[in-house]
């Protein structure tokens, strides 16, 4: 390693509060934060919806423009119910590999179009496949929106049995944790080819997840909610 590579690693490092994504929030509340993931999705976004609803939880959904122009209606009905919209990408192809001048690009662009589509304002975006450099997290920022990534997962984006997925969801899961879930699959319609979507409800899923996080004393909400009485706490996340 060179030693500017050494320099730029230590300055991360040493300064990640201030240049890294979000990865939780800290909080005295017993908030979990709920993120999902590629859509909207007909027989996915609907399902999950439903799940909140009757869950009295919140959440917020990082949604494809792609898909959200397919599915204007749905990304409709994700706004009325009172969850937030943050952006994923114009489509779900890893900003790595383009340059950062290409993603400051695509970047604005995506936010633009799903603000008019969605009707409010977009303050967050989730890179895809949550792969980013130090480059494209800059070119992110460029934009206005602040990268957020996560910390415990439903694994619902592969094959695996209920019991793993909640295994996962709560591995290390506490208040102002961010929860990684899916209401959507990235297909090739989103610029890239993932093989085939699980076989799974992602309404039952989201059931699951929130009966045993209640167990644990947490309630699910959206980033903006758990915001209202925490704070960001951020880190770096960096790699191709």
């Amino acid at each position: 390693m060179t030693d500017l590579r050494r320099s730029a690693k230590s300055f991360v490092r040493a300064h990640s509060a201030v240049i890294g994504s979000v990865l939780a929030v800290r909080t005295t509340e017993p908030h979990i934060v709920l993120t999902y993931d590629d859509g909207p999705q007909p027989g996915g976004t609907d399902r999950v919806l439903a799940a909140l609803d009757e869950l009295g939880a919140t959440a917020t959904f990082f949604v494809l423009v792609g898909r959200a122009r397919r599915h204007q209606a749905l990304l409709s009905q994700v706004v009325a119910a009172g969850h937030e919209i943050a952006l994923h990408g114009v489509d779900h192809r890893a900003l790595t590999d383009f340059t950062p001048a290409e993603v400051t690009a695509r970047t604005a662009r995506g936010r633009a179009e799903l603000e008019d589509l969605a009707g409010v304002e977009v303050r967050w975006m989730r890179p895809p496949y949550g792969r980013q450099t130090f480059a494209t997290w800059r070119a992110i920022r460029r934009t206005g929106l602040e990268p957020v990534l996560w910390g415990p997962t439903l694994l619902d984006s592969r094959e695996a049995s209920t019991e793993e997925r909640l295994g996962r969801a709560l591995r290390d899961a506490k208040a102002g944790s961010i929860l990684l879930a899916h209401d959507g699959f990235a297909d090739a319609s989103d610029g890239v080819d993932d093989g085939p979507e699980p076989i799974l409800d992602r309404g039952d899923l989201s059931r699951l997840a929130l009966g045993a996080y209640r167990r644990q004393g947490l309630v699910g909400r959206s980033l903006a909610d758990a915001l209202v009485a925490g704070t960001p706490l951020r880190g770096a996340w960096f790699g191709r």
